[in-house]
């Protein structure tokens, strides 16, 4: 049996200043030697629901594209993933947004809070959009930029140590720790089955998300690629907040206005089905199929 674990490159990758993602165990761990992903256990749960009909699929990486391409998600939840993550605390109220994941976070209750929290570079103090009423993308004046950081390593070092200060003066750390700010750093383990990972990463390492929480799905992502390649490149190829996009009834009308008459090109796959299906789609958009 191969481990798939152990023969990864790296397992833990550092995010933002001292924030990090460590993939800590994944399921399945030893797959075929012939295999060498876990890509193997997708293909093997897809095939039970197949029965006899697995004799006419041959191609394992087929099978994997068939499955993302129709929304087949079952077999992509026999994956799962268990990561060590350290963040900050407004990234993780983002991120526990993703309720489809077991998590055990640090806890403020029962133990005393670190003294370390995040500080951006000062060209990444970012301007408010005029569009995005979340964020923004284009960088600030430089002394306003330097003016904000300087106040908020003073509001730091000022407000970890009234928490200091009244824990030594009795009161309960559950309280005290009320008074900490949101880039206070937390850390938690998260495991989660690659289905809803998919969609976690989907939603995270598009361009929309906050940077510093884009940072840690670019790493997650990094990290499990090497377990599952053939499903991360069905992902890439297929997702719509990745290199697709679903189109509505109204817009697949318009096509076939625009489009109506002229002659299909084919895609650029070598995979029979997924050409088949392109040509019944084009059919049904009014395009000259030979």
């Amino acid at each position: 049996m191969y481990d798939v674990l152990e023969n990864l490159p790296t397992r833990e990758i550092r995010c933002l200043d001292l924030g990090f993602v460590e993939l800590v165990d994944v399921m399945p761990r030893l797959v075929p030697e012939a295999q060498k992903t876990a890509d193997y256990a997708i293909v093997q749960a897809a095939r039970v629901s197949y029965g006899d009909g697995t004799k006419s699929v041959n191609e394992d990486r087929g099978l994997i594209r068939y499955l993302m391409r129709h929304v087949h998600t079952t077999p992509f939840e026999m994956i799962e993933f268990k990561f060590h993550c350290k963040m900050p605390i407004f990234v993780a109220r983002q991120w526990i947004r993703h309720r489809t994941a077991n998590v055990n976070e640090y806890s403020g209750r029962y133990s005393i809070m670190k003294d370390e929290f995040y500080r951006p570079d000062v060209d990444n103090v970012r301007k408010k959009s005029k569009t995005n009423k979340q964020g923004g993308d284009s960088l600030i004046e430089q002394t306003t930029a330097q003016d904000f950081l300087a106040l908020l390593d003073k509001t730091c070092i000022e407000t970890y140590q009234i928490y200091e200060k009244y824990i030594n003066e009795g009161v309960t750390r559950e309280q005290a720790r009320m008074i900490l700010p949101l880039n206070l750093y937390t850390e938690w383990y998260w495991k989660i089955d690659l289905h809803n990972l998919f969609h976690f990463l989907g939603l995270r390492c598009d361009t929309h998300a906050q940077w510093e929480i884009r940072v840690f799905a670019e790493a997650m992502l990094s990290l499990i690629q090497p377990i599952v390649p053939v499903a991360v490149e069905a992902w890439n190829d297929y997702h719509d907040h990745r290199q697709a996009m679903k189109l509505t009834r109204l817009e697949m009308d318009a096509i076939r206005r625009t489009f109506a008459g002229q002659k299909v090109q084919p895609l650029d796959s070598d995979n029979k089905r997924e050409q088949t299906e392109w040509i019944d789609k084009a059919a049904r958009m009014g395009l000259i199929v030979e």
